[in-house]
């Protein structure tokens, strides 16, 4: 199916999402005819934060038209680090359970990387075990990190090679930031990570100014000025931040359009699509552990 783009360079996730629903949906239609069951993922969630919650009935819902089955699983927010990995013990050891995540923010006391260290390395729906960010950095991981994830696929929507290509992220987080970096190399591109202290010395313009493919995931409302963004670069903006009544990403959108061949909106861009990829783990978990 060709996909028509809403404006010359904007990449409307939302219309992706939905070519990678039909996609999920026609595997896990495939699964169930071959195997008589589908993927299940559990979501463990730690008291009932309402955004965290409102988030978690979005991927349900999701799940639902995928044809997956998904459970929330609640803990007390005042559970202890023991009480949440024995949990995640029993759906480690539940065959019935093909992939699991810990549901964020999590309380102060938890130790999150521990707890994750804890999940099976085929039923980590995130990515996020040491393992598998160890397979990651040796490009053999099959369950990667759903936002990096996400802007992969829509660099693959752009239809233009990384070989060889100036890419720059800004941020450099263990869930975002490096993660691309890896899978940015992986593609052979030039990869330049900035963060807090390439602001510092003044530097940021300058490297953003050099990227073919700019990546931003510093959580700083307008941190990339439009006038830095290079004539014909890829702009992928994973900021999602509250302004007043708005949401708007770490790029100046408007002034940075104008400039780049390709631009994601906030929202619109990146979010629906790193829900699908949680999907697609979850699908790449099930086969990991049917089919090897």
């Amino acid at each position: 199916m060709e996909r028509v783009m809403p404006a010359p360079h904007i990449l409307d996730g939302r219309s992706l999402a939905q070519d990678l629903l039909e996609q999920i949906q026609e595997e896990v239609s495939r699964l169930r005819e071959q195997q008589g069951r589908v993927p299940r993922m559990v979501n463990i969630m730690m008291g009932e934060a309402p955004g965290a919650c409102a988030y978690a009935r979005s991927q349900k819902r999701v799940a639902q038209q995928a044809g997956i089955q998904y459970d929330l699983l609640m803990l007390p927010r005042e559970a202890g680090q023991e009480e949440l990995e024995a949990c995640i013990r029993r759906l480690n050891d539940d065959p019935s359970v093909n992939g699991v995540m810990i549901h964020k923010p999590f309380p102060e006391h938890i130790d999150y990387q521990g707890a994750a260290n804890c999940l099976d390395v085929r039923k980590d729906l995130e990515g996020i075990n040491v393992a598998n960010i160890g397979k990651m950095l040796l490009g053999e991981t099959r369950l990667i990190p759903c936002t990096p994830a996400a802007v992969m696929e829509h660099l693959k929507f752009t239809g233009q090679p990384l070989r060889g290509k100036e890419a720059v992220i800004v941020g450099a987080s263990h869930i975002v930031g490096k993660p691309l970096s890896l899978l940015l190399l992986k593609e052979m591109a030039t990869v330049t990570v900035c963060h807090i202290a390439t602001s510092e010395a003044g530097h940021l313009p300058d490297h953003v100014g050099r990227a073919d493919i700019l990546i931003v995931a510093a959580g700083r409302p307008g941190l990339i000025k439009g006038e830095w963004v290079r004539d014909g670069a890829v702009v992928i903006d994973v900021g999602i931040n509250k302004v007043g009544e708005n949401i708007v990403g770490d790029v100046e959108f408007e002034t940075a359009k104008e400039r780049a061949s390709f631009i994601t909106p906030v929202p619109g861009g990146v979010g629906p699509v790193t829900v699908m990829m949680l999907m697609r783990n979850g699908l790449e978990a099930f086969k990991l552990q049917t089919q090897g």
